[in-house]
């Protein structure tokens, strides 16, 4: 058993490892508490089994004939965090909190791909936990706060700095780790003065530029309201059961948007002041760890017919001018336009975002570190998201066999647990095993086979949208 500030909570010990599931850090944003900032969890009398997750945050499934992981039933009380402990009687092991990625639209931190056993078996607390996503997570409300998942987000790190020295971590030492949305997340945290000491370092996995203005947030709220057929105020929109609000969710979608979502992150002045690279700028006393996956765009969709993609076009929709399309066949000769469109899109999702963010944060004087995940899967090649069962070492899980297949490749095992190395080096000392990324040597880990450290690969790219997103 484990004393929490909130009660005693009773987990499960298994092949070296004690886990603690479902455990609230915040009380149940429903009623007077929906669309508002979390605040504390009533506290419990006796000992309360941790040993299942908590509810997922309200969300639809995230494809058509994909099981749900939240229906209507399930309700609002989902700001739940787990916590996996090689020894909750230690003291001052090094602490590894994982955001969840799903274009802050989908995703829990129950689902079988973050399990955080094998991690925690390399000597470190690791904590994953719920936020709130879509709409009930970052649709911007009059009288309500903006930016709700991130607050989320905060309070489950003040959870962690207040317990967890009980499951024998040390908050002194403690590395905020994510993917996708998750790994935008934890950059921006490095610049929101709420989080301010709540974490040391950070490694963020496929950074994207996802990000609203204001306008564009109320826009959304307008929209997905008018679909509900209710005024766009707090008091109409919380009286909507969570499922009603999903069915028109996606209503304010017009276009294409990287991700996929209509609600994420909102440009508030208050606690987010700009995209991913201003806050990691921000932030340069924290360490930091970013890199891309090689083929981030295999991951979202099909690759394009040569014979109908218009390079020009799609230059032009991400505001990199026609010329554009010229540039890229010029830095990437002989490439045929179906592979420079997954080259032009994989820059857009993730691999410049991430570069800008890295060239941000060592500018600025920052300890960094670049990676890119250049191992391809069977199936979708070096997609955005494989890198995640290496990091987490399931070979197994739905969501790894969509990656390596089943069972994984060979060379999954040997080089998982050199990634695993490197985030958990890098979580207890600083220092991850490969040379830093700074102005004057652009040193880039390139994850493989064989791994090996190159100066950074993608300047032809680089290039081309330095104009969109200058140093």
């Amino acid at each position: 058993m484990v004393r929490t500030g909130t009660g005693l909570v009773r987990g499960a010990a298994g092949d070296g490892v004690v886990s603690f599931k479902g455990i609230p850090f915040a009380a149940a944003p429903q009623g007077p508490l929906r669309f508002r900032a979390p605040v504390p969890p009533a506290g419990w009398d006796g000992v309360r089994d941790a040993v299942a997750f908590g509810a997922a945050p309200p969300q639809s499934p995230p494809a058509p004939g994909v099981p749900a992981i939240w229906r209507p039933g399930d309700g609002l009380d989902c700001l739940t965090v787990n916590v996996w402990s090689p020894d909750p009687g230690a003291a001052g092991l090094p602490v590894m909190v994982w955001i969840h990625g799903g274009a802050w639209k989908i995703g829990s931190s129950g689902m079988p791909q973050f399990d955080g056993a094998t991690l925690a078996r390399s000597g470190v607390v690791v904590v994953t936990f719920n936020y709130r996503v879509g709409f009930e997570g970052f649709g911007r409300l009059p009288g309500a706060p903006d930016n709700r998942g991130l607050r989320d987000q905060i309070a489950a790190l003040e959870w962690v700095q207040g317990n967890v020295s009980a499951f024998g971590g040390d908050p002194g030492n403690v590395t905020v780790f994510g993917q996708s949305a998750g790994a935008a997340s934890a950059v921006l945290l490095l610049a929101a003065p709420g989080a301010g000491g709540l974490f040391r370092r950070v490694i963020a996995q496929s950074v994207p530029a996802g990000y609203q203005s204001p306008a564009e947030a109320d826009r959304a709220t307008a929209a997905l309201a008018g679909a509900a057929g209710v005024a766009a105020t707090w008091e109409e929109l919380s009286a909507l059961p969570p499922e009603a609000i999903l069915a028109v969710q996606d209503a304010p979608l017009t276009g294409p948007r990287a991700g996929g979502g209509a609600f994420g992150p909102v440009i508030d002045g208050d606690l987010v002041t700009g995209p991913p690279w201003e806050a990691a700028r921000a932030g340069r006393d924290t360490d930091l760890i970013c890199g891309f996956t090689h083929e981030e765009y295999r991951g979202f969709g099909p690759v394009a017919d040569p014979a109908t993609v218009d390079l020009a076009a799609v230059a032009e929709a991400f505001g990199l001018g026609p010329e554009a399309a010229g540039a890229y066949r010029a830095a990437y000769p002989g490439s045929a336009d179906g592979e420079i469109f997954v080259t032009m899109m994989s820059d857009a999702l993730g691999r410049m975002p991430t570069t800008r963010v890295a060239e941000a944060h060592a500018g600025a004087g920052g300890r960094t570190w670049l990676y890119d995940f250049a191992w391809r899967g069977p199936a979708l090649g070096a997609a955005h998201g494989i890198d995640v069962p290496f990091v987490f070492g399931d070979g197994d899980s739905r969501f790894a066999a969509r990656f390596l297949g089943s069972p994984p490749p060979a060379g999954f095992a040997a080089l998982s647990g050199e990634i695993r190395t490197a985030w958990t080096s890098f979580a207890a000392t600083g220092d991850p095993g490969w040379p830093r990324f700074d102005p004057g040597h652009r040193r880039t880990r390139i994850w493989d086979t064989v791994p090996s450290d190159a100066v950074y690969p993608l300047e032809g790219s680089r290039r081309v949208w330095e104009r969109v997103m200058p140093r």
